[in-house]
């Protein structure tokens, strides 16, 4: 094992204090425009096309990039998996004719992103910003809601009362309803779960 030169080795100690990824792992990654809709059939006819062929020593992941997210509805929460990239699948590959050939031929692409005609790869920011969201922990719920909808309080010590939504926090999954109490309009912070959209 060869020594790392000082210049080598500085370079890798100021990624790491700034936090840049050191590239680890064989070959860039692409991406792949697809008809909208059919990510994952062309990830499957990739994998496929890479085994008949033979490229697995040069084609090493396909991802459709995808984040749980919660979507309320008729009151209950469902976890439901949304593509963050419509229309666009990733891969990780050494590019050479023969693969370049194969994944642009592949029924459902419609070809690379690219510049001047040839495929430009993926910084390794780039990617490390997308599997880090990806690996999110806690799934981002999705809001049915706006600022102004009028909403009825279906659960806690207002139940059945209605009023109008005045804040939205999506980070929290609250929101802040006006409802008129005693001739006043009085805000009420809600759980998304504890209210509906009237109408």
């Amino acid at each position: 094992m060869s020594a790392m030169s000082l210049r080598e080795r500085l370079a890798a100690k100021r990624a790491a204090e700034i936090g840049e990824p050191e590239k680890s792992t064989e070959g860039d990654w692409y991406v792949l425009h697809t008809y909208s809709g059919y990510e994952n059939k062309v990830k499957k006819s990739i994998e496929s096309r890479v085994d008949a062929l033979d490229l697995g020593d040069r084609v090493f992941e396909i991802i459709v990039p995808t984040q749980d997210e919660i979507e309320i509805r008729n009151s209950q929460r469902f976890t439901v998996q949304r593509k963050v990239f419509p229309g666009y699948v990733l891969v990780r590959m050494i590019r050479d004719d023969e693969t370049w050939y194969a994944l642009r031929n592949t029924p459902g692409v419609t070809g690379f992103i690219n510049i001047d005609n040839q495929p430009v790869p993926l910084g390794e920011a780039q990617v490390q910003a997308i599997m880090k969201g990806m690996a999110a922990e806690a799934p981002k719920v999705k809001i049915s809601f706006s600022l102004g909808d009028t909403v009825r309080i279906i659960d806690g010590p207002f139940a059945d009362f209605r009023g109008e939504i005045d804040e939205i926090n999506q980070e929290r999954g609250k929101i802040k309803v006006l409802v008129s109490f005693f001739g006043r309009e009085t805000p009420v912070e809600l759980d998304f779960l504890q209210a509906e959209r009237e109408g």
